[in-house]
Protein backbone atom coordinates (compact mmCIF):
# COMPACT_ATOMS: atom_id res chain seq x y z
CA UNK A 1 0.00 0.00 0.00
CA UNK A 2 1.35 3.39 -0.99
CA UNK A 3 0.41 6.43 0.99
CA UNK A 4 1.69 9.87 0.16
CA UNK A 5 0.89 12.59 2.71
CA UNK A 6 -0.19 15.91 1.25
CA UNK A 7 2.56 18.52 1.13
CA UNK A 8 2.72 20.54 4.31
CA UNK A 9 4.10 24.07 4.28
CA UNK A 10 6.56 24.89 7.00
CA UNK A 11 9.09 27.56 7.76
CA UNK A 12 12.10 27.64 5.41
CA UNK A 13 15.34 26.12 6.55
CA UNK A 14 17.86 28.27 8.30
CA UNK A 15 19.29 30.48 5.58
CA UNK A 16 22.37 31.10 7.69
CA UNK A 17 23.39 27.45 7.89
CA UNK A 18 27.02 27.14 6.73
CA UNK A 19 27.69 25.35 3.44
CA UNK A 20 28.53 21.67 3.52
CA UNK A 21 32.19 22.16 2.80
CA UNK A 22 33.17 19.31 5.12
CA UNK A 23 30.84 16.94 3.30
CA UNK A 24 31.92 17.98 -0.16
CA UNK A 25 35.61 17.71 0.62
CA UNK A 26 35.21 14.30 2.24
CA UNK A 27 33.04 12.81 -0.50
CA UNK A 28 34.16 9.80 -2.41
CA UNK A 29 35.46 10.49 -5.88
CA UNK A 30 33.66 9.01 -8.83
CA UNK A 31 34.42 8.07 -12.40
CA UNK A 32 32.27 7.88 -15.49
CA UNK A 33 31.81 4.83 -17.62
CA UNK A 34 32.15 5.27 -21.37
CA UNK A 35 28.35 5.58 -21.64
CA UNK A 36 28.35 8.52 -19.21
CA UNK A 37 26.85 6.73 -16.21
CA UNK A 38 28.45 7.48 -12.89
CA UNK A 39 30.06 4.72 -10.93
CA UNK A 40 31.18 5.24 -7.37
CA UNK A 41 34.58 3.92 -6.50
CA UNK A 42 35.07 2.02 -3.30
CA UNK A 43 35.87 4.48 -0.56
CA UNK A 44 39.09 4.38 1.37
CA UNK A 45 37.23 3.74 4.61
CA UNK A 46 38.97 1.21 6.83
CA UNK A 47 37.10 -1.87 7.97
CA UNK A 48 37.39 -3.48 11.37
CA UNK A 49 36.14 -6.91 12.37
CA UNK A 50 34.68 -6.98 15.86
CA UNK A 51 32.58 -9.78 17.37
CA UNK A 52 32.22 -11.45 13.95
CA UNK A 53 30.92 -8.33 12.18
CA UNK A 54 32.89 -6.19 9.73
CA UNK A 55 32.43 -2.50 10.53
CA UNK A 56 33.33 0.52 8.44
CA UNK A 57 35.37 2.93 10.52
CA UNK A 58 35.86 6.59 9.77
CA UNK A 59 34.64 9.95 10.93
CA UNK A 60 30.91 10.72 10.91
CA UNK A 61 31.60 13.43 8.30
CA UNK A 62 33.25 10.96 5.94
CA UNK A 63 30.47 8.43 6.51
CA UNK A 64 27.85 11.05 5.62
CA UNK A 65 29.83 12.09 2.56
CA UNK A 66 29.99 8.50 1.35
CA UNK A 67 26.20 8.17 1.63
CA UNK A 68 25.66 11.37 -0.34
CA UNK A 69 28.13 10.39 -3.06
CA UNK A 70 26.55 6.96 -3.46
CA UNK A 71 23.03 8.40 -3.58
CA UNK A 72 23.98 11.11 -6.08
CA UNK A 73 25.52 8.52 -8.39
CA UNK A 74 22.09 6.94 -8.90
CA UNK A 75 23.89 3.61 -8.65
CA UNK A 76 22.10 0.32 -7.99
CA UNK A 77 20.47 0.18 -4.57
CA UNK A 78 22.84 -0.22 -1.65
CA UNK A 79 22.00 -0.36 2.02
CA UNK A 80 23.52 0.64 5.34
CA UNK A 81 23.19 -1.18 8.66
CA UNK A 82 23.98 0.09 12.16
CA UNK A 83 24.45 -2.79 14.61
CA UNK A 84 24.27 -1.97 18.30
CA UNK A 85 24.57 -4.17 21.41
CA UNK A 86 21.09 -5.59 20.96
CA UNK A 87 21.78 -6.51 17.34
CA UNK A 88 25.13 -8.18 18.08
CA UNK A 89 23.60 -10.29 20.83
CA UNK A 90 20.83 -11.30 18.42
CA UNK A 91 23.35 -12.16 15.70
CA UNK A 92 25.17 -14.53 18.03
CA UNK A 93 21.87 -16.13 19.00
CA UNK A 94 20.82 -16.42 15.36
CA UNK A 95 23.95 -16.64 13.18
CA UNK A 96 21.82 -16.99 10.05
CA UNK A 97 21.15 -13.25 10.32
CA UNK A 98 24.84 -12.41 9.88
CA UNK A 99 24.39 -12.42 6.10
CA UNK A 100 22.06 -9.41 6.32
CA UNK A 101 24.98 -7.29 7.52
CA UNK A 102 27.62 -9.02 5.42
CA UNK A 103 25.67 -8.02 2.29
CA UNK A 104 25.34 -4.39 3.36
CA UNK A 105 27.25 -1.73 1.45
CA UNK A 106 28.21 -0.01 4.70
CA UNK A 107 28.04 -1.17 8.32
CA UNK A 108 28.55 1.47 11.00
CA UNK A 109 28.76 0.98 14.75
CA UNK A 110 25.64 2.39 16.39
CA UNK A 111 26.78 1.90 19.99
CA UNK A 112 29.12 3.81 22.27
CA UNK A 113 29.24 0.74 24.51
CA UNK A 114 30.65 -1.29 21.62
CA UNK A 115 33.10 1.55 20.96
CA UNK A 116 34.30 1.25 24.57
CA UNK A 117 34.63 -2.55 24.53
CA UNK A 118 36.53 -2.46 21.26
CA UNK A 119 38.81 0.25 22.60
CA UNK A 120 39.62 -1.84 25.66
CA UNK A 121 40.85 -4.47 23.22
CA UNK A 122 42.97 -2.06 21.21
CA UNK A 123 40.47 -1.90 18.35
CA UNK A 124 39.32 1.42 16.89
CA UNK A 125 35.55 1.27 16.42
CA UNK A 126 34.08 4.78 16.41
CA UNK A 127 30.41 5.16 17.15
CA UNK A 128 28.48 6.56 14.19
CA UNK A 129 24.86 6.33 15.38
CA UNK A 130 22.23 5.84 12.73
CA UNK A 131 20.09 8.51 14.41
CA UNK A 132 22.89 11.05 13.91
CA UNK A 133 23.31 10.14 10.24
CA UNK A 134 19.57 10.32 9.68
CA UNK A 135 19.30 13.73 11.33
CA UNK A 136 22.22 15.05 9.29
CA UNK A 137 20.67 13.86 6.03
CA UNK A 138 17.36 15.59 6.71
CA UNK A 139 18.95 18.73 8.11
CA UNK A 140 21.76 19.23 5.61
CA UNK A 141 21.26 17.11 2.49
CA UNK A 142 17.67 16.24 1.58
CA UNK A 143 15.90 18.92 -0.45
CA UNK A 144 12.22 19.73 0.23
CA UNK A 145 11.26 19.02 -3.38
CA UNK A 146 12.98 15.65 -3.79
CA UNK A 147 11.36 12.24 -3.42
CA UNK A 148 11.95 10.55 -0.08
CA UNK A 149 10.79 7.00 0.63
CA UNK A 150 9.85 5.69 4.06
CA UNK A 151 9.02 2.06 4.81
CA UNK A 152 7.37 1.60 8.18
CA UNK A 153 6.02 4.08 10.67
CA UNK A 154 2.51 5.48 10.49
CA UNK A 155 0.53 8.36 9.00
CA UNK A 156 1.27 10.63 11.95
CA UNK A 157 5.01 10.08 11.55
CA UNK A 158 4.84 10.70 7.80
CA UNK A 159 2.87 13.90 8.29
CA UNK A 160 5.09 15.21 11.07
CA UNK A 161 8.25 14.46 9.12
CA UNK A 162 6.87 16.27 6.05
CA UNK A 163 5.93 19.26 8.15
CA UNK A 164 9.21 19.49 10.02
CA UNK A 165 11.41 19.41 6.92
CA UNK A 166 9.02 20.86 4.33
CA UNK A 167 8.95 17.66 2.29
CA UNK A 168 6.66 17.78 -0.73
CA UNK A 169 7.09 14.21 -1.95
CA UNK A 170 7.36 11.77 0.93
CA UNK A 171 6.24 8.33 -0.21
CA UNK A 172 5.26 5.96 2.56
CA UNK A 173 4.71 2.23 2.58
CA UNK A 174 3.21 0.53 5.63
CA UNK A 175 4.03 -3.20 5.80
CA UNK A 176 1.81 -5.43 7.95
CA UNK A 177 2.73 -6.76 11.35
CA UNK A 178 4.70 -10.00 11.41
CA UNK A 179 6.90 -8.82 8.57
CA UNK A 180 9.84 -11.05 9.45
CA UNK A 181 7.88 -14.20 8.66
CA UNK A 182 5.91 -12.82 5.71
CA UNK A 183 7.89 -13.24 2.49
CA UNK A 184 5.10 -11.73 0.39
CA UNK A 185 5.05 -8.59 2.53
CA UNK A 186 8.84 -8.26 2.31
CA UNK A 187 8.62 -8.61 -1.47
CA UNK A 188 5.84 -6.00 -1.60
CA UNK A 189 7.95 -3.54 0.38
CA UNK A 190 10.89 -4.15 -1.95
CA UNK A 191 8.64 -3.64 -5.00
CA UNK A 192 7.38 -0.34 -3.57
CA UNK A 193 10.92 0.97 -3.21
CA UNK A 194 11.81 -0.12 -6.75
CA UNK A 195 8.69 1.60 -8.11
CA UNK A 196 9.46 4.86 -6.29
CA UNK A 197 13.05 5.84 -7.09
CA UNK A 198 14.66 8.12 -4.52
CA UNK A 199 18.13 9.06 -3.39
CA UNK A 200 17.34 7.99 0.16
CA UNK A 201 15.12 5.21 1.49
CA UNK A 202 14.47 5.03 5.23
CA UNK A 203 13.64 1.57 6.53
CA UNK A 204 11.97 1.88 9.91
CA UNK A 205 10.46 -1.51 10.69
CA UNK A 206 12.86 -2.72 13.38
CA UNK A 207 15.60 -5.30 13.24
CA UNK A 208 15.99 -7.78 11.60
CA UNK A 209 12.96 -6.91 9.47
CA UNK A 210 14.46 -3.73 8.02
CA UNK A 211 17.66 -5.50 7.03
CA UNK A 212 15.60 -8.27 5.42
CA UNK A 213 13.67 -5.72 3.38
CA UNK A 214 16.91 -3.95 2.42
CA UNK A 215 18.45 -7.19 1.23
CA UNK A 216 15.32 -8.01 -0.79
CA UNK A 217 15.45 -4.59 -2.46
CA UNK A 218 19.09 -5.11 -3.37
CA UNK A 219 18.37 -8.59 -4.72
CA UNK A 220 15.76 -7.25 -7.16
CA UNK A 221 18.43 -5.42 -9.15
CA UNK A 222 16.08 -2.70 -10.40
CA UNK A 223 16.14 -0.24 -7.49
CA UNK A 224 18.40 2.76 -6.95
CA UNK A 225 19.46 4.92 -4.05
CA UNK A 226 20.73 4.30 -0.56
CA UNK A 227 18.67 2.50 2.04
CA UNK A 228 19.25 3.18 5.71
CA UNK A 229 18.11 0.70 8.37
CA UNK A 230 17.24 3.24 11.05
CA UNK A 231 14.93 1.72 13.66
CA UNK A 232 13.36 4.54 15.68
CA UNK A 233 15.50 7.37 14.28
CA UNK A 234 12.54 9.13 12.65
CA UNK A 235 10.64 9.09 15.94
CA UNK A 236 13.53 11.04 17.46
CA UNK A 237 13.42 13.58 14.64
CA UNK A 238 9.76 14.47 15.18
CA UNK A 239 9.98 14.38 18.98
CA UNK A 240 7.86 11.29 19.48
CA UNK A 241 10.80 9.88 21.40
CA UNK A 242 13.49 11.99 23.07
CA UNK A 243 17.17 11.14 22.82
CA UNK A 244 19.39 11.34 25.85
CA UNK A 245 21.17 14.65 26.48
CA UNK A 246 24.58 14.90 24.82
CA UNK A 247 26.31 14.59 28.17
CA UNK A 248 24.73 11.17 28.78
CA UNK A 249 25.47 10.11 25.22
CA UNK A 250 29.14 10.95 25.64
CA UNK A 251 29.14 9.09 28.98
CA UNK A 252 27.78 6.01 27.14
CA UNK A 253 24.59 6.10 29.21
CA UNK A 254 21.99 6.63 26.51
CA UNK A 255 20.68 3.14 27.24
CA UNK A 256 19.97 4.15 30.87
CA UNK A 257 18.06 7.23 29.69
CA UNK A 258 15.89 5.14 27.39
CA UNK A 259 15.35 2.49 30.05
CA UNK A 260 14.17 5.10 32.55
CA UNK A 261 11.69 6.51 30.04
CA UNK A 262 10.28 3.16 28.88
CA UNK A 263 11.00 0.49 31.52
CA UNK A 264 8.17 -1.84 30.55
CA UNK A 265 9.40 -2.30 26.99
CA UNK A 266 13.15 -2.03 27.54
CA UNK A 267 13.91 -3.72 30.87
CA UNK A 268 14.44 -7.13 29.33
CA UNK A 269 16.50 -5.73 26.46
CA UNK A 270 18.87 -3.68 28.59
CA UNK A 271 19.04 -5.62 31.86
CA UNK A 272 18.61 -9.25 30.75
CA UNK A 273 19.67 -9.67 27.13
CA UNK A 274 22.04 -6.73 26.66
CA UNK A 275 24.56 -7.68 29.38
CA UNK A 276 25.37 -10.84 27.44
CA UNK A 277 27.54 -8.63 25.27
CA UNK A 278 30.19 -8.63 28.00
CA UNK A 279 30.48 -12.43 27.92
CA UNK A 280 30.64 -12.40 24.11
CA UNK A 281 33.30 -9.71 24.21
CA UNK A 282 35.38 -11.56 26.80
CA UNK A 283 35.23 -14.79 24.80
CA UNK A 284 36.25 -12.91 21.66
CA UNK A 285 39.07 -11.13 23.45
CA UNK A 286 40.38 -14.34 25.03
CA UNK A 287 40.36 -16.15 21.69
CA UNK A 288 42.05 -13.19 20.02
CA UNK A 289 44.88 -12.92 22.51
CA UNK A 290 45.40 -16.69 22.67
Amino acid sequence: MRRTPRPVKCRPRDAHRPPLTHIESAAETGARKPNGNMIVRQSLMARTRFLSVDFDTDTPQAALAALVAQADARAPFAYVTNPNVDVLVRLHNEPVLMALHADAWRTFNDSRVLELLAGLSGVRLPAIPGSDLTEALFREVIRPDETVVMVGGDAALAGALSARYGLHDLRWHAPPMGLRHNEDAIAAAAAFVAANPARFVFLAVGTPQQEMVARAIRARGDAVGVGLCIGAALDFLIGRQVRAPRLLQRARLEWAWRLARDPVRLTRRYLVEGPRIFALWWQWRTARTG
